[in-house]
């Protein structure tokens, strides 16, 4: 286990697992399969705003962050639970920056983007209606009930799961192969970690960094 313990990880699992393009991408193939409607926005490199409605840990940031890399566009993201109007406007006026400087579009990732109030969802609609901003939103919540209208007619809503058990054997043995070199599971281990995760990738990487953290601890404290 020489290699697993011989460094510290100063990578987070979460983004040493990050895909780098939609291949990679673990779950969501009714999105993403062939000729699926997220995947022929992607081959079409026509960026449209659009929200992502779905559980925690099922891919919506990643996705958002491969849009803007398929689309060589400018990244800016907010979290809803943090952000106000100021926050909006300090974004928009980075993307008219960026037009000017490099003619580059912005994608604006929201997380939690139920969370703003009708003003907040105001401030950033004139620039999504003139094309300086592509409105990436992520809820956990119906957003037929928790968006502005008017957002939401200029948005198309894309519908996330969670990862089948299949799915998250997939993400399991990824992660294995790739940031838990010198670490075994047995198939008990295996099942409990992925049982536990219930359908939540992001669950899953956690559980599988601090059991590879209490790993590399134990062995620090025998040698």
């Amino acid at each position: 286990m020489g290699d697993l313990f011989s460094r510290t990880h100063s990578v987070p699992l979460a983004e040493a697992l990050r895909p780098k393009s939609l291949d990679e991408v673990i779950g969501q193939q009714h999105l993403l399969g062939p000729g699926k409607p997220l995947r022929l926005a992607f081959e079409a490199r026509k960026p449209h705003s659009l929200i992502f409605w779905g559980p925690p840990g099922v891919g919506k940031t990643t996705l958002a962050r491969l849009m803007a890399d398929a689309f060589d566009a400018e990244f800016v993201a907010l979290s809803a639970v943090f952000s106000g109007v100021k926050d909006i406007r300090e974004a928009v006026a980075h993307a008219e920056a960026v037009r000017a400087q490099t003619g580059r579009s912005t994608i604006l990732f929201v997380d939690e983007v139920h969370r703003f109030n009708k003003a907040q969802q105001d401030a950033f609609l004139p620039y999504v209606e003139e094309g300086l901003l592509t409105l990436v939103g992520a809820t956990t919540e119906n957003p037929s009930f928790e968006v502005n209208s008017a957002l939401l007619s200029r948005a198309s809503v894309y519908v996330l799961n969670s990862l089948s058990e299949i799915e998250m054997g997939q993400l399991f043995e990824r992660a294995c192969a790739k940031a838990l070199e010198g670490l075994t599971f047995d198939e008990d281990a295996r099942a409990r970690l992925i049982g536990h995760a219930d359908g939540d990738a992001r669950r899953l990487i956690n559980l599988l960094e601090q059991t590879r953290t209490a790993a590399e601890t134990a062995k620090r404290m025998h040698v």
